[in-house]
């Protein structure tokens, strides 16, 4: 099974465990990683923007990244949250079968 990390940012630790838990909970991550003490610079609006955030780090399977992008949105506090996945091309065994949910 193919499986993914989500890669999302938040304004703030409140945020970061309430989207955290809520994708664990209801069974769209196996996994969330609270990543605090970012500092992001973009361009937001045709402006140079520098903002406080926290990484979310998502484990899931890979044909689960829309519903987990769409509760993320329902959830999340920016008009545009960054929400990007990356595949996971290797890893423990048991670890990969943990995250798709083969239970340990």
């Amino acid at each position: 099974m193919a499986m993914i990390l989500a890669y999302i940012t938040v304004p703030d630790l409140e945020t970061g465990r309430r989207i955290g838990e809520a994708l664990v909970a209801e069974g769209l991550a196996t996994c969330v990683n609270l990543l605090p003490g970012m500092e992001s610079i973009y361009r937001w609006q045709g402006k140079v923007e520098r903002a406080d955030e926290l990484v979310l780090i998502a484990k899931l399977p890979a044909d689960g990244f829309q519903a987990l992008s769409d509760r993320v949105q329902a959830l999340h506090p920016y008009q545009v949250p960054c929400i990007i996945a990356l595949p996971i091309t290797h890893g423990l065994p048991a670890y990969l079968a943990w995250l798709a949910g083969d239970g340990l």
